[in-house]
């Protein structure tokens, strides 16, 4: 695919709580501050209707290139979970185990997706009308909103275009408290993934390989921080930005 066959498709991530682990084992359960490529290559699987065990089909999800733009970054808050009942290791009896389970309120991302035009295409229609129920890292936390506003759908322009371009998700009541009293315009941070060995890049292991139950699997990628400013035209109708 050439420069030139470049498209991409805006996600809006939001929702009163989400949990996006990265390193979720054991009684600890993390949360990073955007989302992963792991979760949301999981949450396409489900809208998409694709089984735990097709790595197949799993591939060409993952293959897609991610870009988080964070809108309103949440706070971490953190869950206190007492499961009683559960086995020993030995199985000759049972125990009660108190876990820690992060997550965060109130966020807000603009997920976008860069790859053809067909597979795009299938992931605007399927996030439309989910195969499954959709969740962002956990059961519980489900959509506030559409993923996708009606009419919208893949674009000819790359994900660092679209995150420029993109109107700011944030609601108009919010706009004038988020930039009340400024005195320079905000910007919004942004989670680039990108080839490896670029300067300034991190690593993160969360690139899906197989979701098989007792064999899931996941390599490193590449990601550059960055920030996009925030201009007029990203804000709602009607709403200004400081000077």
């Amino acid at each position: 695919m050439t420069r030139d066959d470049v498209m991409s498709l805006a996600l809006c991530f939001d929702a009163p709580m989400q949990s996006w682990g990265i390193r979720s084992h054991g009684i600890i359960r993390d949360t990073m501050p955007e989302p992963t490529k792991s979760g949301v290559v999981g949450l396409l699987a489900a809208a998409l209707g694709i089984d735990r065990n097709d790595d197949m089909a799993l591939a060409v999800v993952a293959g897609l290139r991610l870009a988080v733009r964070v809108d309103r970054e949440g706070v971490m808050e953190r869950d206190y979970h007492v499961t009683q009942n559960v086995p020993t290791t030995l199985g000759t009896g049972h125990r009660t185990v108190v876990s820690e389970r992060y997550y965060l309120a109130d966020a807000l991302f603009l997920v976008v997706l860069e790859g053809g035009e067909r597979i795009l295409t299938r992931v605007a229609e399927a996030v439309k009308r989910p195969h499954w129920r959709l969740s962002f890292g956990r059961k519980a936390y489900v959509p506030a909103r559409p993923l996708l506003p009606p009419g919208e759908g893949p674009v000819a322009r790359s994900a660092e275009e679209t995150l420029k371009e993109y109107g700011w998700l944030e609601p108009s009541s919010r706009v004038r408290a988020r930039t009340r009293g400024q005195t320079k315009r905000p910007g919004l941070r942004t989670v680039v993934e990108c080839p490896p060995g670029l300067v300034g890049t991190e690593v993160r292991h969360d690139q899906p390989l197989s979701f098989a139950e007792g064999d899931r699997r996941f390599a490193s990628r590449a990601v550059l921080i960055g920030e996009v400013p925030l201009t007029n035209g990203m804000i709602p109708a009607g709403e200004t930005l400081c000077s």
